[in-house]
């Protein structure tokens, strides 16, 4: 069975802190699934989607938990690797109030996911999907991540895919802001849609709006760019024009973390479906306001009845 959308990542276990304050004063956690791809290929196989996700666990208890969620959201883990040898990244995570940024606290270094090869890419079975959802998370985890990222878009391109990419900036994960910079914007230039957030856009383009990021992106190739403006919506320019989308209100902001997966599961499922860059759009920024009112990072991504109910 072919899929329609495949993402390579790291999937973390979260442990988010039951109430707000200092990380080091908690005393119960929530425990939670992470990682900016797994949450884009929950978003999606919610949406009636064919999803595949590939990675590498350990064997512990936390890759069976990830896996067992994975697959309960009939994600195709298939590709999957579990090694004994090696560990399962996980992450703890703050709470905090008035809708500000949680502190998150990693541990991730030498993790399974980061061990990944480019050699160990299924070619046939990437291939035959219908697109490639990339972030700049993965290829940021270490050398043979980020060679594995370039094989993958590379591959894609080939094959005639369609490719989404979301820059997810993590400059702790970079031994520059420099080559950060550079890298992510080689990685975004071999996708078709580019999904950037307005501040990653300033720091990657040196532009200052949304319309100058979207146009350095546009002038090397991108066919389109989708700027999320937080709380007033969007920003799109493509090859059918350029426009605004406004944000949806939210009544209270309780976790800021997952926006932006949340958009990109509505514009990549809106745009596989046929629908135009407006309604991708708008579905975002939906997804992404349901998102930001939950306390982890997938509770608030929509089925297929909840998005129909919505009219998106």
């Amino acid at each position: 069975m072919s899929l329609d959308v495949v993402t390579f990542g790291e999937a973390m276990l979260m442990l988010v802190a039951d109430r707000p304050g200092p990380l080091e004063l908690a005393q119960s956690f929530v425990k939670r699934t992470s990682g900016a791809e797994t949450n884009v290929a929950i978003g999606l196989a919610r949406l009636g989607m064919k999803v595949g996700w590939v990675s590498r666990l350990g064997t512990d208890s936390m890759a069976r938990y990830l896996l067992a969620a994975m697959r309960h959201e009939g994600i195709d883990c298939s590709h999957v690797a579990c090694d004994p040898a090696q560990r399962t990244g996980f992450q703890f995570k703050g709470r905090v109030e008035g809708g500000g940024d949680p502190a998150v606290e990693y541990h991730r270094q030498g993790s399974a996911a980061s061990l990944f090869e480019p050699a160990q890419i299924d070619v046939p079975w990437l291939t035959a999907a219908r697109h490639l959802h990339a972030t700049g998370v993965f290829p940021a985890l270490s050398e043979n991540c980020l060679d594995t990222a370039r094989r993958s878009l590379r591959l894609m391109r080939g094959a005639g895919r369609t490719i989404s990419f979301d820059p997810n900036l993590r400059p702790t994960l970079w031994s520059s802001t420099e080559r950060m910079r550079e890298t992510i914007n080689e990685l975004a230039l071999q996708a078709d849609w580019v999904l950037p957030g307005i501040d990653e856009g300033r720091l990657l383009t040196g532009a200052d709006t949304p319309e100058a990021i979207a146009r350095f992106y546009r002038a090397r190739g991108a066919r389109l760019v989708i700027v999320k403006l937080g709380p007033e919506g969007a920003y799109f320019d493509g090859e059918a024009g350029q426009g605004r989308v406004p944000g949806f209100p939210v009544q209270a902001v309780v976790d800021t973390v997952g926006a932006g997966d949340g958009f990109a599961v509505g514009v990549v499922s809106a745009l596989l479906e046929g629908c135009s860059v407006v309604d991708a759009a708008r579905r975002g920024a939906w997804i992404g306001a349901r998102a930001v009112q939950v306390l982890g990072d997938t509770e608030g991504l929509p089925t297929r009845a909840q998005l129909e109910k919505a009219e998106l």
